[in-house]
């Protein structure tokens, strides 16, 4: 056993001097082990997010409205005081952390569209166009930067074992990935790829350049363009029969 333990360990050796020594160039970013990506763009997002739904009609905000926005917060700063610079694995806190804020942003926002949906189907919402597109589109926004999110943070594993570049199946194949000499040598995916990801689902309804493999990536698109059709139907709907 000792002796399989120490030729596992010897094979890894080697290919990580063959990595520094020049095959670099070979084996993809996205396949090896990589510094962490910059933590400004998935802050800043997140950060929209919360102020859209400090934005939304408290009515269909779980109460009190300001709860789940302030821990979101909190759990935020947590993030950026245990990796302030770059997202790099360093404690399995961050980890769960990450996916804590991650679930209390997608609870909120689902809670909403829920009451959304219910209100406009009862007649209790939707009386004046103009604050339905508002907070209906408010709640599409935040939609696409859940489901970036989750996408972001559950590919090969999340950011963090990305980084360690490990695991050689990817759940979402990006263009740069099926033809390498269209991006830089070092080009691996980032949140904005992500961003950009969710955003052409919700609008596409469908995948467009950046296709899903596996089927937990598969089933969460399907999920994504649902809730995206049924809030844009049903409030474009309601403010066109309002309108006339």
């Amino acid at each position: 056993m000792n002796d399989r333990m120490s030729d596992a360990e010897n094979r890894l050796a080697r290919i990580e001097r063959r990595l520094e020594g020049g095959e670099r160039d070979v084996v993809p970013a996205w396949r090896r082990a990589t510094q962490g990506e910059p933590r400004w763009a998935v802050t800043a997002v997140i950060l929209v997010a919360v102020a859209l739904q400090l934005m939304l009609p408290h009515r269909l905000a779980l109460q009190p409205y300001w709860v789940l926005p302030v821990l979101e917060i909190l759990l935020l700063a947590g993030l950026i005081a245990g990796n302030p610079r770059r997202v790099e694995p360093r404690t399995r806190w961050l980890r769960l952390v990450g996916l804590a804020l991650m679930g209390l942003i997608s609870l909120a926002n689902g809670w909403a569209a829920v009451r959304l949906v219910v209100g406009l189907v009862t007649g209790t919402e939707g009386t004046d166009a103009g604050p339905l597109l508002l907070t209906g589109g408010g709640i599409w926004l935040t939609n696409v930067i859940v489901f970036a999110l989750w996408y972001w943070e559950w590919d090969r594993g999340g950011p963090m074992a990305r980084v360690r570049g490990r695991q050689q199946y990817a759940d979402f194949l990006f263009v740069q990935m099926q033809s390498p000499e269209t991006a830089p040598a070092d080009w691996e995916p980032a949140f904005l790829d992500y961003l950009y990801l969710s955003f052409t689902n919700s609008t596409a309804f469908s995948p467009t350049d950046v296709m899903p493999l596996s089927r937990w990536a598969k089933m969460l698109m399907m999920l994504q363009s649902s809730v995206s059709l049924v809030t844009v139907v049903l409030v474009v709907a309601r403010a066109v029969n309002i309108l006339r």
